[in-house]
């Protein structure tokens, strides 16, 4: 068995053999998804492995680096920035990349990962400090949209690419957020009571708009009943006179057939005894009714040719509307 195993080891094939497997492993390279392969020919650039089956010169080519062509986050610790009016903020932040070349990642920049955080933290202190304290509250994609802008550019050289750059937290120090949160307050009591006095404001006309409204529809209902009131008035006084007249119109109707019936009567024998005897009765109760009212009654002494005289006058009346009929 020694004897065999020390055959192996001294055997000239064993040894070509295993130099041959050895500088087939380090002329072939399986390159995963999204990896790149930094090739040095003899200490000098020469390529850049893809993704896939590659081949290189053993013993003459060499890896120099694996860079990841993922999209990668790094996280930027909490640094102090002094904003434009003096105000010293405690800010972090996140910052995402990715490798567009492995080859400028590798040859123009020692620790590319290292140097774009510096650069993310340089940046983020000088747009904080173009900025008021308010102003970096409330423009944080500003803030995000500077930073990035500044990175881009600076990063070319080094095939990176800064694909977003996003601010976690902005922290004031104790005095500020006390004096922040009394503005607060009082800012919160402001719109408190702007709104207490729009509402105020909004019922007062509300009501006066009601009571406006209400003024009117009571001097329209008013209107309308006047008008109703005078169209009923108009009406009564046209029927009332409509009436007097139509009753005047029949009462002369009836006086001129009455007066026709006694003309009628009169122009025979018996009307003109009637007559006559009708109007000495009228005379006789004349004299009479005279005589009750009075204690003294005067007279000529002729009260019979009296009544004569008025019978005769009656009768010439009668002759007269015979004639004239």
């Amino acid at each position: 068995m020694e004897n065999f195993v020390e055959g192996i080891l001294t055997s000239p094939v064993v040894w070509i053999t295993i130099v041959i497997l050895y500088t087939l492993k380090k002329g072939i390279y399986f390159v995963p998804q999204n990896r790149g392969y930094v090739i040095y020919t003899l200490g000098k650039y020469s390529k850049t492995l893809s993704a896939g089956l590659n081949f290189i010169i053993p013993y003459v080519q060499s890896v120099a680096a694996d860079r990841n062509l993922k999209e990668q986050s790094l996280e930027i610790i909490s640094q102090p920035a002094i904003t434009k009016d003096n105000i010293t903020l405690d800010i972090d932040g996140i910052l995402f990349m990715k490798v567009t070349d492995a080859s400028a990642a590798t040859n123009n920049i020692t620790d590319y990962k290292m140097s774009v955080v510096q650069l993310a933290m340089t940046s983020m202190r000088n747009a904080i400090g173009s900025m008021e304290l308010d102003d970096c509250f409330q423009n944080r994609d500003a803030i995000n949209a500077q930073i990035l802008n500044s990175m881009t550019e600076a990063t070319a050289p080094w095939g990176v690419m800064v694909t977003r750059y996003e601010i976690k937290d902005i922290t004031p120090p104790q005095t500020i957020r006390e004096d922040m949160e009394k503005q607060m307050t009082a800012e919160r009591e402001k719109r408190s009571v702007i709104l207490t006095a729009e509402g105020v404001k909004v019922a007062a006309i509300t009501e006066a708009e009601g009571q406006k409204q209400a003024r009117v529809l009571d001097a329209e209902a008013a209107k309308a009943e006047q008008v109703l009131a005078a169209e009923a008035s108009k009406e009564s006084q046209i029927l009332e006179a409509t009436g007097k007249a139509e009753a005047i119109r029949l009462v002369a109707d009836a006086d001129a057939n009455a007066l026709e019936v006694v003309g009628n009567a009169a122009n025979t024998e018996q009307g003109h005894a009637a007559v006559m005897l009708t109007l000495a009765q009228d005379a006789i109760t004349a004299h009479q009714a005279i005589a009750n009212e009075s204690t003294v009654v005067l007279t000529d002494g002729k009260t019979g040719e009296n009544i004569a005289n008025t019978v005769a006058q009656a009768i010439a009346v009668s002759s007269s509307l015979k004639l004239s009929n």
